[in-house]
């Protein structure tokens, strides 16, 4: 008899996160090693509640429409996170395993999530289980990986989200260029607690640096006296400025008082929850002229997308979303292969002629580590990336406009029936909900 597969989601979605568990379900289902795919409901908080979907009776058309779906809606996800201390969770997870004939565990997610398909598998082996765990990446900030891209090129979200940022920032000189005599600076905000791929990305705005653009990464501290001195020269030179800032950029002179930062279940700063963004406290320092002595007449503005980077299906990357679908059919070919302990990934054969090959790398080597933003791929004055990060990203936005399905002039999102696994345990209530780590 055919062991079944639980696949769960983590942490921030993405626009592409849902065609990732497309392509696992639609290659499962052809795969006799595999029998009923389950989907954790909100991530591994479904899987201790034993909220468990069924994949394999979902409609073939609405697992299709999963490529044009966004973020996570389908089957959830959660910022829950397995900690050391909670043996309960872990023990009950076991039990959910044993009481509905689990044998392949896919986790979709970052390095933190990675961490869960390790650390859980690995458990579950350790407890007589025959059970294979398998990683799905996904980060929009594409920090998955190794610095030198030999285990993970780049990882499925981060195209999308840079496509986003590339036609944000055309939109955005369009109106500053147009509005300028008023509104000479524009101040804008990229997702990126300490990494910056996210606010790197506008530059594929303008590869040929035509525009007033600064880009100021997190990975470069910089003075606000800095900021000031490159704003106005940019005012002197073109009369106008836009500035991008990664939402996790230490301004010396402009801290941000650690009591208005919210952090998440993982001790990560969630910037769109706090109380105050570096933007905002960027452009009103840039609008106290006593301070900045702004060489304009008008005001700077400020603009801060929100989730918005990381659920617009509009402006999703059609590579994207084409390699988001085989990263999952690669999961779920190494998942009945037996691989255990393996992330799909994508890695680059060819840099001049991109093409890629869908290939593994071992969990244990991505979990819980960031990659980091090449050093050399910032410029030397610090408020630009090179032309080499231009090359690398370039080919992950595409070339064409997604295609959306419509009706009645909204989109046709996909919509998974109700359909749960019947519930053999107890109710349980995640120890994490109930109980605070004891003190060390």
């Amino acid at each position: 008899m055919a062991k079944n597969m639980i696949v769960a989601q983590s942490g921030g979605p993405s626009p592409v996160i849902n065609n990732t568990l497309r392509g696992i379900v639609e290659t499962a289902r052809q795969m006799s090693e595999i029998g009923t795919v389950y989907g954790g409901w909100h991530g591994i908080e479904g899987i201790l509640k034993e909220e468990l979907i069924d994949l394999s009776a979902q409609c073939s058309d609405e697992i299709a429409l999963l490529r044009t779906t966004p973020a996570a809606g389908s089957i959830g996800t959660c910022r829950y996170k397995l900690k050391d201390w909670q043996n309960q969770d872990f023990d009950r997870i076991m039990e959910i395993f044993k009481a509905h004939n689990i044998g392949y565990f896919c986790y979709i997610g970052g390095n933190d999530s990675m961490h869960t398909a390790h650390t859980v598998a690995e458990l579950a082996r350790q407890r007589g289980l025959d059970i294979v765990g398998i990683g799905g990446p996904k980060t929009i900030d594409n920090d998955v990986g190794d610095s030198e891209f030999k285990l993970v090129d780049h990882t499925p979200g981060y195209g999308s989200t840079a496509r986003y940022w590339a036609h944000y920032v055309q939109m955005a000189n369009e109106e500053n260029n147009g509005s300028c005599p008023a509104d000479p600076v524009l101040v804008m905000q990229a997702m990126g607690r300490a990494i910056g791929y996210i606010p790197a990305a506008a530059r594929l705005a303008d590869p040929n640096r035509e525009l007033p653009l600064q880009i100021y990464l997190a990975e470069r501290k910089v003075h606000i006296d800095q900021i000031f001195d490159n704003v106005n020269e940019s005012l002197k030179k073109h009369g106008r400025s836009m500035v991008v800032v990664s939402e996790g950029l230490q301004i010396d002179g402009l801290p941000i008082p650690e009591e208005f930062i919210v952090r998440d279940a993982f001790g990560h700063a969630s910037f769109g929850s706090s109380k105050i963004t570096v933007a905002q406290l960027l452009t009103n320092a840039l609008n106290d002229k006593s301070k900045s002595k702004l060489l304009a007449k008008g005001a700077a503005r400020c603009n801060v997308p929100g989730t918005e980077q990381r659920h617009s299906i509009a402006y999703a990357s059609v590579v994207d979303l084409d390699e988001s679908y085989y990263v999952g059919q690669k999961a779920a070919l190494l998942a009945a292969a037996g691989e255990h302990g393996y992330m799909a990934t994508i890695l680059r054969t060819d840099w001049d002629n991109y093409q890629v090959k869908y290939d593994k790398a071992p969990l244990a080597e991505v979990a819980e580590k960031d990659r980091k933003f090449p050093d050399h791929w910032i410029t030397k004055c610090g408020t630009d990336v090179t032309d080499d990060f231009v090359k690398y990203a370039r080919p992950l936005i595409g070339d064409d406009m997604v295609s959306l399905p419509i009706i009645n002039g909204r989109l046709r999102l996909a919509r998974m029936k109700p359909i749960f696994a019947s519930q053999k345990l107890p109710a349980y209530i995640p120890q994490a909900d109930r109980e605070k780590a004891p003190k060390k």
